[in-house]
Formats: structure tokens, C-alpha cells, sequence
């Protein structure tokens, strides 16, 4: 994390008053030449994770504005990592803009015979929500890094005055034959073509934000709604907001798995909700009502409990549970009875309880099992 003796502005090569699109193309710029899959300076790694905190708080409208009026940095940051609502990236290989840049640098240009994969891949990301939210639905923005379609070229990989035309390394089949003299005869061979990495096409003025891809490694920010009774594992795909492809090709979906927060008075069971109830033991012998909160805003939930209610008793009230997803209906709540019996008593209460004793006719200065008493009557 850089400490607030560091000019972040400084790190990456920007006014104090540069707005975000010149931020975003200083820090792309900044980071094609200190990556160190580029460059190979012993100080290049710790040169990248410095530019990519610089960015992470200059490109978050928030965490900028504290910086700007205090000289201090906000959370903690590198990647993505201070924003709290994803847990992690995964279907893409993608753990932080680090990672993408990688997968920038390999996936075009490069001089490794490979097919390149064209069409974006899908992306995931796991959202933490409260069993609250899970109940009423909500709206989400989430934040992460991905290979975006680039708005200079408007995804073609084109320049002003660029072009694109048949490899003339392979003509346009994406694959190079070589032909080897052996004593055994000719031996034959196709590889993936070098040049222009399988695609069969190479691009004359290239786009200079993007290096011909189409693609550029950017911060995403999206909204996501949550249906109300959405359950832990579900998941919610939202289209083209993957991996971008390559030169305008289709871009892979961003899947968001829900992950269900503890709650620390209700537990979930599909549709239904258990909670605990703690009562005294007059309320438990004479019957009572308890108000608890419901899961929803303002709910109110009234418990009746009957006389006679037992420690461990579970009582069923229809229709309080988490509402069922894309349904008028809920499930239900069950209160699991707790009895608290008094550990002191004063001096009152203990004479009260001593005449319901006698009442009842039970002992209680000395309990004796049922089998001493049978024992005692055959003597």
C-alpha cells in the first residue's frame, strides 16, 4: 500500500485535475511498460502492485476525494481487493488487474504458435449479501477488473487509418506447414501461424489505446438486481459482461454466485426460517405472546405461546419465512422455545415458589428419584 508520502498522481503520470478517462489511459499506458511480463527490470513487480494502488484509489470517486482532502490512503487496495462485495474472480483465470494484464500481453501478438481464442470468456464472481437483503431484494453494484471492449476503436482493433488484411505469412489459414528432409522422406508439419496467431488476419494502423485486440484492461463497474428469496449457491448471469473478445468478438457473461452471510438470530432452511425464542417459566407454564423483529423492514412477528410449552418445544408460525423467489408467497418461521429459569431469587419470589410447591405437592429441599421412592414403599 503506498504511504501517503507518495504523490499518486505522480505514480501515474496525471494533473491533479484529470479526469477519469485520462486516469484510466495513463494508468493502461503505465502499466504496457512496467509489467513484468515486459519488463525486465529487477524493480518492475514492485513498480506494477505501486501503479496498480495509485490507480485503485484515484479511479474510485470516494477513496480519491479522501485522498485529495486529507493525503491518506483508504483501505486497502491492489486489484480490486478493497472493494468488499466480490470474493473472488475465477472462470477466466483473472485474480486482479495483474492478471488480466497477463492474459492482454499472451493474448495477441505474442510469439508463441497458439490458436487465440476469439470470443470473450465468462467470468464469475462470488457476492456476499445479509439474509435481510437475500429477503427483500436488492440492487448491487459490483466492481472488478476484466478485458473490456475498447471505445477508441470501438472494439475493431482499428486506427484512424487502419486496415484489416489476410496474413501473408500463412494466407489467411491461420496455420504455417513446414516441410522437413529426413532419410525416412519428406516430413510434414502444420503449426499455428506467428504472426498473426491463428487468426488468419493481420491488422495494418493498429488501434494505439489497444494494440490491434479490441480489448483493453479496465475497471468494470455493474449493477445487478437481486431477486427477493434468492438462495445461497444461485446464481445470476449477466450477459456480455465477461472477457471482451478479440476485435469485436462476442464477449463472455459475468456469472455472480450469491454467498448468503451468517445471520445472528435467524438460520435458513430452504424457504423456511428457525429462530429462538427464550421465555421464562411462569410465561412457559401460564402461556404468553412474545414480539420478535421479521426478517423484512418493520416486520413485526407475534408468537403464541401455549401454557404448558416445554423446554425445546418448536412452534410453527405460517408464512413469516424468507419469501420464495419469483412467488406472492413465503415460507415459514419456527420458534425453537428456550426456557430461562432464574439463577438467583429473592426472598419473595423464593416464598412464592415454596407455597406453589406445596400447592403442587412436589418436593424440592430433597429430590428423590423414581427409584429410591419405589425402594422406600416395599420397605
Amino acid at each position: 500500500m503506498p504511504t501517503a508520502t507518495k504523490d499518486l498522481y505522480e505514480i501515474l503520470g496525471v494533473s491533479r485535475d484529470a479526469n477519469e478517462t485520462e486516469i484510466k489511459k495513463a494508468y493502461r499506458r503505465r502499466a504496457r511498460e512496467l509489467h513484468p511480463d515486459v519488463n525486465k527490470s529487477p524493480n518492475a513487480e514492485d513498480e506494477f502492485k505501486e501503479l496498480n494502488e495509485a490507480y485503485d484509489v484515484l479511479s474510485d470517486a470516494s477513496k480519491r476525494a479522501q485522498y485529495d482532502r486529507f493525503g491518506t490512503i483508504p483501505g486497502a487496495a491492489g486489484g480490486g481487493s478493497g472493494y468488499v462485495d466480490f470474493e473472488d474472480i475465477f472462470g477466466g483465470g483473472f485474480g486482479g488487474m495483474g492478471d488480466i494484464f497477463s492474459s492482454f500481453f499472451s493474448g495477441f501478438g505474442s510469439n508463441a504458435a497458439r490458436q487465440v481464442r476469439k470470443d470473450g470468456r465468462d467470468m464469475g464472481i462470488g457476492l456476499k449479501i445479509t439474509l435481510e437483503e437475500a429477503a427483500k431484494g436488492v440492487k448491487k453494484e459490483i466492481v472488478y477488473d476484466r478485458l473490456a471492449p475498447c471505445a477508441d476503436c470501438n472494439s475493431t482493433g482499428l486506427g484512424p487509418d487502419g486496415k484489416s488484411v489476410q496474413c501473408p505469412e500463412c494466407g489467411g489459414t491461420g496455420r504455417v506447414v513446414t516441410v522437413q528432409r529426413t532419410f525416412l522422406g519428406d516430413m510434414q508439419s502444420s503449426q499455428t501461424c506467428s504472426k498473426c496467431n491463428g487468426t488468419g488476419e493481420s491488422i495494418e494502423g493498429a488501434c494505439e489505446e489497444c494494440g490491434g485486440q479490441g480489448r483493453i484492461p479496465d475497471r468494470q463497474r455493474v449493477s445487478v438486481e437481486i431477486p427477493a428469496g434468492i438462495h445461497d449457491g444461485q446464481q445470476l448471469r449477466v450477459p456480455n459482461y465477461g472477457e471482451a473478445g478479440l476485435q469485436g468478438a462476442p464477449s463472455g457473461d459475468l456469472i455472480v454466485t450469491i454467498r448468503m452471510q451468517p445471520h445472528e438470530y435467524y438460520e435458513r432452511d430452504g424457504d423456511n426460517l428457525h429462530a429462538q425464542i427464550d421465555i421464562s417459566m411462569v410465561q412457559a407454564a401460564l402461556g404468553s405472546t412474545v414480539l420478535i423483529d421479521g426478517i423484512l423492514e418493520d416486520e413485526e412477528v407475534s408468537i403464541k405461546v401455549p401454557h404448558g410449552t416445554q423446554n425445546g418445544d418448536v412452534l410453527r408460525i405460517k408464512g413469516f419465512g424468507m419469501p420464495k423467489i419469483k412467488s406472492d408467497s413465503r415460507g415459514d418461521l419456527y420458534a425453537h422455545v428456550s426456557i430461562n429459569i432464574p439463577k438467583k431469587l429473592s426472598k419473595k419470589e423464593r416464598e412464592l415458589l415454596e407455597k406453589l410447591a406445596e400447592e403442587m405437592g412436589e418436593e424440592y429441599n430433597e429430590v428423590k428419584s423414581p427409584l429410591q421412592k419405589l425402594r422406600e414403599a416395599f420397605i
